[in-house]
């Protein structure tokens, strides 16, 4: 079987799998964020935390639980790094160094998972459990309460809208497709455990219960699936073993399949290994490699279902999903074609567009990891980002650039389509002179005014970042390419921070003072000041009775809708990144 096909092959499984769990498993997560029961474990964890799980929060007071737990989360990581060499199991392993300790701890809490060290070499047991695979797990259920809240947000009191379309936003006098349990939902997953009036839900809530009911099971389940597969589990350190070649090779163990399925199924990326989800380790065959794509593909396209259920309309979910769906297949299209054309510079020395790919699993197979990884924000990485074509390279830099909505990270991707959402509404409405509403909510100045803040602060960080690091002489120095190749990798690397990312163009030399404080602050921001922004916006749509749908209400569950969401998407990025884009690897593409 040629190559070519077995990435036809793979995509097509990929694509199957997914639509087979997009029902039940965004049916699941509705059901979890719409229960007003609370399971025994968890009652007794908000008894011990002092939560009142009943009483809801304004978007204030969630978006203060937000920050505290994150910023909280970010001390006590970077505590145990810098402890870790007085801790068990950690493998005689020297403390971490404070500007490192400070990038990875801020890294594993924003979700990015940038790693500026060598896993094996660096983190002992202990620290890689308690440490990074907790927050792997805290990370992407912060992600996913985030979205839920902003979708509470938009389908507050959608009860009260009018008789003739009591939960959707499209034609008037039409029912919902939903029926009568698609209307329960909508009121249900308005309110939510807790939630009145103008409330967003519990933020400590929400986090349990998606740790306890959607990340730890899942989780489980597929640590026995990829240890059954190949990937290692234990607590075994350094064993010299004797190469074919004569000499010996140090390697190392560790509970390895456990943080490899929180790793794809949360979008955190990282690897337990320097090579990450190249090792046999971590990814021991082609099929482990489709599944680990899944995984991290699995919350982000079903978390849609959840949202059209909470909206009382399905239609409103496969709007979205399909937009996402539409942008991911043309990435992986368009990243493919450009990998299989030997055009940049490591490829055309070599003569192929192999150089840095795994060969277990080939061109295609590495460049749908590629683009999967970019177009989430997993970062995992199977094959060596900067080895691609220049054009390939350009490609997941435009998947990043595109605010990873497609389909985006746990919660990230859902929150920020529906940002676009509303600002494809806002448009259409400008075009056609009404006043733009979606989902029976006003979208008045001070909701595009969050909305703007939101899409302008990552390029804001991802350019400056960029601009000052390639201003300053020390930092130059450190790149191992000059021109728009060495531009490239400054920029992919701000680029996978400010987005909350994480994979590596590699080329630099970033485990310095300067990089580990700068990205680490641009990680930071780019994480904490987007869900602000969007949580605001939230706030406002749920202080705000439904309006009556009418013949001029813009219909947002219908293809011309979804075309619309797509372009806009795709015109927001080309107008604010591509003078970067034209001066790296398109400038590097057209003159190789």
């Amino acid at each position: 079987m040629s190559t070519n096909v077995a990435g036809a092959l793979a995509v097509a499984l990929l694509v199957a799998a997914l639509v087979i769990t997009y029902r039940p498993l965004g049916d699941h997560m509705y059901r979890v964020y719409t229960d007003r029961r609370h399971l025994r474990i968890e009652r007794a964890i908000y008894r011990l935390t002092g939560v009142h799980p009943d009483s809801g929060q304004r978007w204030p007071v969630y978006a203060r639980g937000v920050l505290a737990f994150s910023l909280v989360s970010v001390l006590l990581l970077y505590l145990l790094e810098r402890v870790q060499s007085h801790l068990p199991l950690g493998l005689g392993f020297a403390g971490v160094a404070p500007p490192l300790a400070w990038n990875t701890a801020v890294s594993f809490m924003t979700n990015t998972n940038w790693q500026a060290y060598s896993g094996e070499s660096t983190m002992g047991h202990l620290v890689q459990m308690a440490g990074l695979a907790v927050q792997n797990f805290l990370s992407a259920a912060v992600g996913i309460s985030v979205a839920i809240a902003v979708v509470r947000g938009l389908t507050r009191r959608r009860a009260l809208a009018s008789a003739g379309d009591p939960g959707r936003s499209g034609d008037p006098g039409r029912p919902s497709r939903g029926g009568a349990a698609g209307r329960a939902g909508g009121a249900a997953g308005g309110g939510g455990p807790g939630s009145t009036g103008d409330e967003l839900g519990n933020f400590w809530v929400d986090l349990t219960r998606t740790v306890i009911r959607i990340l730890l099971p899942v989780c489980v389940l597929a640590a026995i699936v990829l240890i059954a597969g190949g990937a290692i589990q234990n607590l075994h350190g350094d064993r010299v073993v004797a190469t074919l070649a004569g000499g010996h090779q140090t390697i190392t163990g560790g509970p390895v399949a456990s943080q490899e399925a929180i790793k794809e199924f949360g979008t955190n990326g990282g690897g337990f290994y320097n090579v990450n989800s190249a090792h046999p380790f971590e990814n021991p065959t082609s099929w482990t490699n489709l599944f680990e794509i899944y995984l991290l593909l699995a919350i982000a396209f079903s978390l849609p279902r959840a949202f059209g259920r909470m909206a009382g309309d399905r239609r409103q979910g496969l709007a979205i999903v399909s937009v996402m769906a539409v942008l991911a297949l043309g990435s992986f299209a368009i990243g493919a074609a450009f990998q299989a054309v030997h055009h940049g510079t490591v490829p055309t020395a070599v003569g192929a567009a192999t150089e840095g790919t795994e060969t277990r699993f080939g061109v295609p197979n590495s460049s749908l990891f590629a683009s999967a990884t970019t177009l989430t924000s997993t970062g995992a990485v199977n094959s060596f980002h900067d080895s691609y074509t220049s054009l390939g390279g350009a490609t997941l830099l435009f998947n990043m650039m595109l605010g990873e909505v497609a389909p985006g990270g746990t919660g990230s991707g859902l929150y920020g389509m529906l940002v676009l959402a509303v600002v494809t509404v806002f448009v259409a409405g400008l075009m056609i002179g009404r006043t733009p509403e979606y989902l029976g909510k006003r979208i008045g100045s001070r909701e595009i005014r969050f909305a703007a803040l939101y899409f302008l602060i990552t390029p804001i960080l991802a350019l400056l970042g960029t601009g000052i690091a390639m201003g300053l002489p020390g930092e130059r120095a450190g790149m191992l390419n000059s021109g728009a190749h060495g531009l490239s990798e400054v920029l992919y690397a701000f680029t996978s921070a400010a987005n909350n990312n994480g994979s590596a163009f590699a080329g630099i030399g970033v485990n310095t003072t300067w990089y580990n404080t700068a990205l680490g602050l641009v990680m930071l921001f780019g994480r904490l000041l987007p869900m602000l922004f969007v949580l605001g916006m939230a706030g406002s749509f749920a202080r705000q009775e439904p309006v009556p749908v009418t013949a001029g209400t813009l219909p947002t569950h219908r293809p011309q809708f979804a075309g619309m969401l797509a372009a806009v998407a795709v015109v927001l990025v080309a107008l604010t990144f591509f003078p970067a884009l034209a001066l790296g690897p398109l400038a590097e593409g057209i003159h190789s």
